[in-house]
């Protein structure tokens, strides 16, 4: 929920504002890289998780067999025990009639045998009460393992089918600087500026609008997954004047115009929506050269699956 609110704030902030200056620009970059430190901590939890919950499930399973292999000695012990006890019940019948002693002997190894196998039948019992409760927690977090593995397959076909979706949708635009790729459990759809904005502006050509609606009529499919749109500049400084002063604002802007874009469409939850400039401060190629620098003038749409189901059961697995 406050991660929401954060974004619903940040997408306020730049719907609203036509001028915001560096400082501002530089403490929503802050929030927005705590909230991506913050997802890829999810991101690592949910893995340890999974790797611990399966070595937990390993230690379940050789404890369950170490208490299983001591049942059955105890059982072992146990009868042979009464062997022991019917042998000296036999003695003493035949010892009887010679010996008072012998008898009197016979008696006292008898009861001392009979306490013997009561502390055995106890401890039995006792090992057999600690399997069953081992047997029923591995039956339990077996289950949450299940669960979670399930959810994390889930999640990944899901991401699947929106990436071919997506590059479905956006076919008609491959070779014209638009690219489409999934990696860590995310699907990054990256426009280069030449698709979307002529240099120095922010406002959507036709073609890019083209692009950015029919990206849109596939998000208005998928509500429940967030929208994190950024826009990228290269080194080069700004040299335009009026409303903005450096690149920070012009990758601002145009991130807003896409979500402006995105918006016309009713069937996108605008909460979902996310809009952040970057500048020049994270390059995907070298900006020595002009090809560099096309690269790094991009705008990228970053789709990421909400985890509130995945991290409830995390929290319930603690």
């Amino acid at each position: 929920m406050a991660f929401r609110s954060i974004v619903v704030a940040l997408l306020a902030v730049s719907m609203f504002s036509s001028c915001v200056s560096s400082k501002v620009h530089k403490e929503l970059q802050a929030e927005y890289d705590s909230l991506e430190t913050r997802n890829q901590k999810l991101s690592n939890e949910l893995r340890e998780t999974r790797n611990k919950s399966e070595k937990d499930l390993t230690s379940l399973r050789e404890e369950y067999d170490k208490i299983k292999a001591e049942r059955d000695r105890l059982n072992s012990e146990l009868q042979t025990t009464r062997e022991n006890l019917e042998s000296l019940t036999r003695s003493y019948d035949a010892l009887e009639a010679n010996s008072s002693s012998a008898i009197a002997e016979n008696s006292r190894q008898n009861r001392e045998l009979l306490a013997e196998l009561e502390e055995k039948g106890k401890a039995l019992a006792t090992e057999q009460a600690r399997l069953e409760k081992l047997q029923r927690d591995l039956a339990a977090r077996s289950q949450r393992v299940d669960e979670l593995e399930g959810l994390i397959a889930a999640k990944d076909a899901k991401m699947n089918a929106l990436k071919t979706a997506v590059s479905n949708a956006l076919t008609n635009f491959e070779g014209k600087g638009l690219t489409v790729e999934q990696r860590d459990g995310k699907v990054y759809v990256s426009m280069e500026n030449k698709l979307l904005f002529s240099s120095g502006s922010w406002a959507v050509n036709t073609e890019g609008r083209k692009a950015v609606q029919q990206l849109g009529q596939v998000l208005a499919q998928n509500p429940d997954i967030a929208v994190l749109i950024e826009g990228h500049t290269d080194n080069v400084p700004y040299g335009g004047t009026g409303q903005l002063t450096d690149n920070w604002d012009l990758s601002t802007k145009r991130a807003t115009s896409i979500v402006q874009i995105l918006r016309e469409n009713s069937g996108i939850d605008a909460s979902n929506l996310t809009a952040a400039g970057r500048g020049e401060y994270a390059p995907i190629a070298s900006n020595q050269t002009a090809e560099g620098k096309a690269k790094n003038r991009r705008i990228e749409v970053i789709l990421t699956p909400k985890l509130d189901e995945i991290n409830q059961l995390l929290n319930e697995m603690e």
